[in-house]
């Protein structure tokens, strides 16, 4: 599916990978759910993500953590502030850790918790998507506090991006666990 361009674009990619997500969650098999993500065994898989996430439990709880960060980032709309995307002592260069951060404080939530979590915080992301028209979400600096960039990108990257980014980890952990 090519970069969404437009709203509707954005609204349609979103929806479409949210749902094949849901469906892929829906469908898994009892060895995907019971074996523990591990990726170790692939050198290809060397980004920090490959060995933090260790079930859909974390998986979902990221997707959630980085919808609460533009939930609160687009605040800025609201009340002028210039407050960045990133948590207070990350930056682009550490964000690392900041996802681990998120992992280590998600790790007393069930799944089920994860899942309901998740499918609440897109929701609130899709309204979000509402308030902002097109020109909005896709001109460049049309709000000073995005730094250049235009707002939709940041709605892409946690919406049908990252759905994209969870699916490809379960079908990796599918084929190691099933074949």
């Amino acid at each position: 599916m090519p970069r969404p361009k437009t709203k509707d674009e954005l609204r349609i990619a979103a929806d479409t990978n949210y749902k094949k997500l849901i469906a892929m969650i829906e469908n898994r098999a009892s060895e995907e759910k019971e074996v523990p993500y591990d990726f170790s065994e692939d050198e290809k898989k060397k980004e920090a993500h490959w060995q933090r996430d260790k079930n859909l439990r974390d998986v979902l709880m990221h997707l959630n953590e980085w919808h609460l960060l533009l939930l609160e980032w687009i605040k800025n709309r609201e009340n002028g502030s210039n407050k960045p995307f990133l948590l207070e002592g990350y930056s682009w260069k550490t964000y690392g850790d900041m996802n681990r951060m998120f992992w280590d404080r998600c790790q007393n939530i069930t799944e089920d918790e994860a899942l309901s979590r998740f499918m609440q915080s897109h929701r609130q992301v899709m309204e979000a998507l509402e308030q902002f028209s097109e020109e909005e979400l896709f001109t460049k600096s049309f709000y000073p506090w995005v730094g250049g960039s235009n707002i939709g990108s940041y709605f892409i990257s946690v919406t049908s991006s990252h759905y994209d980014w969870a699916m490809k980890k379960m079908k990796a952990h599918k084929k190691i666990v099933i074949g």
